[in-house]
């Protein structure tokens, strides 16, 4: 490592008398052999410390590519080679060791030595031998990702791209510039490289290339590397900047790749046969990826009308019953196939008139009748476009749909009429009601019905006898789908989609058609799509608003809609209410903590809508408060609470009567809102109006403000009232606590009176007087004459209790209790109360039972 920069400085002195004497040629290329070889150190730090001189010493050898001696370049190109096949040396130096393996490449890369190798190309363009082993040498440097970014500084996607097709009798040239070429796409940016091949001169090159490759070769080689160059030409093509369709106008080649799937008489493929080895399946379906990319700009459409290649992919939509021994395998036929039917999707809405001349909708309508029949297949599954399908025929099935779509949702007449005329709406109802089950949840089965619902609507959206066609049959489909657990619409696997075109079907095949109305009404379709709404997802809403102003056209629908209930008893119009405040919260409304109206002026107009400027526009342009009415919900609530009507809405608190005060008058709002507007345009454009259209005008503002300022008095009237009412419900409730407290203090008091009098015998009697006096002065003073008056008091009886015949002591029997007295004689006796004493007395009369905890003594 210490000898480097001498042993350079002597290479280039060499370099310089090459010219003029070339003994020098010779020792030069033995230093160059030696510089090949593991460079040694002596200490471990030598790496590190002899970097800087490292660097520019491998960076000398790309320069001394000046030397115009071909043993010297050959020499140098072998000497990098040689950093990527390091080979141990026989012999080793006492007291040295090599550097470790990949240092040397390290260094190459630091050096930016792989640029300059590019760069040193123009010096070797006419010695293919130089040529060669420059090449080769970039093939080993463009392994590394530094490396190609050198390489690319220096435009080397260009400089060798336009070189392929030169001459080279060993085909080495084409090879590694194939090799260094892909090495650079896999390496660096794929749009760089590509944007360096996006020209004339490296267009025509692959092209020459590929047509040779495509004629005249035969070997798996040839193959593989014809089918590397098309997918390079396929990236050139993606680009809209490279000039791909002038070549192809101007270049009969290229206009053969288009027109190849097609028998043709060009004398360019006459008797060229593709076998069934793997390179040519490989180009069989990289052709069918040209046509789809080609297909994205309409210059090629006349080419590809002109090669027929609609014919020829129609070729493939058919099933493969009778494969011959030297015809493509099943599982390579189902992959052309699916490829073929994928790139048809992509090529048949250009060419409708080519598709209509193949008869497209008879054939992919009997396709899809074998699709859905039980004929024995077994799909391998086992290619891109054929996922989920192994086994089956979903895959056939699910591009077949892909091409029918975009046909369809052109809307032409003719091919829809076609299309209908051959039994497709019942034929696609057929298969969308044999997909419709829990079961088959996965990502392709929800594709194949979102696809047939789109194409459904599509045909049936203007035709009423394509709606009854649909009829009871697809509401039955769409019922169910309506019925989604919400919890699969972000699985990921397509169910937001498919609930999407299921809303969308029952718009366009259902809405107009009074039949499927009532029946679909029947099946309680308006509580589902309330279910719905109520979820609240934003994406839906809207749509589901729009289905069901369309619906309340139909008389039965408002009684569905007022009978349905969510959770907590939630009904319609509260939902409603509820998605109004929710709207003009993200519109930033202006209102108060009640939801009163806070400027009379711009009752509906957000932070979003304010900050706009007026500019003046023409009139057929619609302007920002136009433009808003479509933009969010509050029109369509605001119609179908016109359907509803205002009066006598159930389920409402003050607040959404507040805010039903403000849905009322949207539609005065909004025609103020709009007269703003043109007053703000005329004073932008500083025009004055005549008098009497200002008078107007000023009036017009006027009456918009009053009937703000009237709704917002209706609002603090509304807040007013339920204040009252709910301080009167207050005071109810007050008063009914009073009453309960007061009846528990009489129970209380009445309860000490009694302890009272149990307890203190003085209280007793005291309590005794007054109640005998109570009962004197509650007497009539005058009795008659001759009466006899019988005394209703038993003497001697100190209780204050009404006395009667029968005494009942509230107090556990001592039979049950275990008392005192209960082995006694006087506890299994009936005892008599006279004068307050219990005395023995003869004819007892002993009860049979005990009733309810107490005694009855007679």
């Amino acid at each position: 490592l210490k000898d480097l920069a001498h042993i350079f400085k002597i290479l280039n002195l060499c370099a310089e008398k090459i010219q003029d004497q070339e003994a020098f040629i010779e020792p030069t290329c033995d230093i160059l052999k030696l510089c090949g070889l593991p460079f040694l150190k002596k200490k471990l730090s030598d790496e590190v410390n002899y970097t800087p001189i490292t660097l520019e010493s491998i960076a000398q050898l790309g320069y001394l590519m000046r030397v115009p001696a071909s043993q010297v370049r050959i020499q140098i190109c072998k000497c990098i080679i040689s950093f990527y096949n390091i080979k141990p040396a026989n012999k080793q130096l006492p007291g040295f060791h090599a550097t470790s393996a990949n240092y040397k490449i390290q260094m190459a890369e630091l050096g930016g030595l792989a640029e300059t190798l590019v760069l040193s190309l123009a010096l070797v363009e006419n010695q293919l031998a130089e040529k060669l082993w420059v090449l080769k040498a970039l093939q080993h440097l463009s392994a590394s990702g530094v490396n190609c970014k050198l390489m690319m500084k220096a435009q080397a996607a260009s400089r060798i791209c336009s070189h392929l097709n030169d001459a080279d009798p060993s085909g080495q040239l084409l090879f590694r510039s194939s090799d260094i070429l892909w090495n650079l796409l896999e390496n660096t940016s794929k749009e760089e490289v590509v944007n360096q091949l996006s020209n004339l001169e490296c267009i025509y090159a692959l092209k020459e290339v590929f047509v040779n490759l495509l004629l005249n070769g035969f070997r798996h080689y040839d193959r593989q590397l014809r089918n590397d160059l098309l997918v390079i030409a396929t990236l050139i093509a993606e680009n809209p900047g490279a000039p791909m369709i002038v070549s192809i106008h101007t270049s009969e080649p290229y206009r053969l790749i288009i027109s190849f799937p097609v028998k043709s008489p060009n004398p360019l493929v006459k008797g060229l046969k593709l076998t069934c080895s793997y390179g040519d399946f490989e180009l069989k379906k990289l052709l069918f990826n040209v046509v789809t990319v080609l297909a994205k700009d309409l210059c090629t459409v006349p080419l590809l009308n002109e090669g027929k290649v609609v014919l020829a992919l129609f070729h493939y939509v058919k099933p493969n019953e009778k494969p011959g021994v030297h015809d493509w395998s099943a599982a390579q036929y189902e992959e052309l196939q699916l490829h073929a039917i994928a790139t048809l999707a992509s090529v048949a809405p250009l060419l409708l008139d080519d598709y209509m001349t193949c008869q497209g909708n008879t054939r992919l309508l009997m396709f899809l009748e074998w699709c859905a029949g039980q004929d024995p297949f077994f799909g391998q599954g086992n290619c891109f476009h054929g996922a989920g399908g192994r086994g089956n025929k979903l895959a056939q099935m699910r591009y077949s749909l892909r091409v029918l779509r975009p046909v369809v949702s052109l809307c032409d007449e003719a091919v829809n009429l076609d299309l209908c005329d051959q039994g497709a709406i019942n034929q696609l109802l057929g298969k969308a009601q044999s997909n419709n089950s829990k079961d088959k949840e996965d990502a392709i089965v929800l594709e194949i019905q979102t696809d047939i619902l789109l194409i459904l609507s599509t045909l049936c959206e203007n035709d009423l006898h394509r709606k009854e066609l649909f009829g009871c049959e697809g509401v039955d489909i769409l019922i169910p789908l309506m019925k989604m657990d919400p919890n699969k619409l972000y699985s990921g696997l397509g169910h937001n989609r498919l609930l999407f075109s299921t809303l969308d079907s029952l718009w366009c095949c259902v809405m107009g058609c009074y039949i499927s109305e009532d029946y679909f009404l029947e099946k309680e379709g308006i509580f589902l799509l309330l279910d719905l709404l109520a979820l609240k997802q934003k994406n839906i809403c809207n749509l589901i608003l729009g289905i069901l102003v369309e619906f309340c056209d139909n008389p039965k629908t408002a009684a569905h809609i007022n009978a349905w209930r969510g959770k907590k008893d939630q009904t319609t119009a509260r939902l409603l209410i509820h998605l109004w405040k929710q709207e003009e919260l993200e519109l930033g409304v202006k209102h108060d903590q009640n939801g009163r109206i806070v400027d009379t002026k711009k009752p509906l107009v957000g932070s979003f809508q304010e900050q706009q400027e007026v500019i003046p526009m023409p009139a057929n342009c619609p302007s920002v408060a136009i433009m808003e009415v479509s933009e969010n919900m509050r029109a369509k609530i605001y119609s179908i609470l016109c359907k509803l009507g205002f009066e006598s809405l159930p389920g409402l608190s003050a607040k959404d009567f507040v805010t039903l005060a403000v849905i009322q008058r949207y539609l005065d709002f909004k025609v103020g809102e709009v007269w703003s507007e043109i007053c703000a345009e005329i004073k932008e454009e500083k025009f004055r109006p005549v008098t009497p259209d200002e008078e107007a005008l000023k009036v017009i503002s006027e009456a918009s403000e009053n009937v703000g300022k009237m709704v917002s008095n209706l609002q603090s009237e509304m807040l007013g009232s339920q204040q009252h009412q709910e301080l009167q419900e207050e005071e109810k409730v007050y008063s009914k606590i009073q009453a309960i407290q007061k009846q528990r203090q009489m129970v209380n008091k009445s309860w000490e009176d009694f302890l009272t009098r149990t307890s203190n015998y003085e209280a007793l009697k005291k309590a005794k007087r007054l109640q005998e006096k109570s009962i004197a002065a509650s007497r009539t003073k005058s009795r008659p004459q001759n009466a006899t008056l019988h005394s209703t008091e038993i003497k001697g009886l100190n209780t204050t209790t009404a006395s009667g015949r029968l005494v009942t002591v509230e107090s556990t029997p001592s039979e049950l209790t275990g008392g005192p007295l209960a082995d006694t004689d006087l506890a299994l006796r009936k005892l008599s109360v006279r004068g307050g004493a219990l005395k023995k007395i003869k004819g007892v009369k002993v009860l049979s039972s005990f009733k309810k905890n107490s005694v009855s003594v007679k």
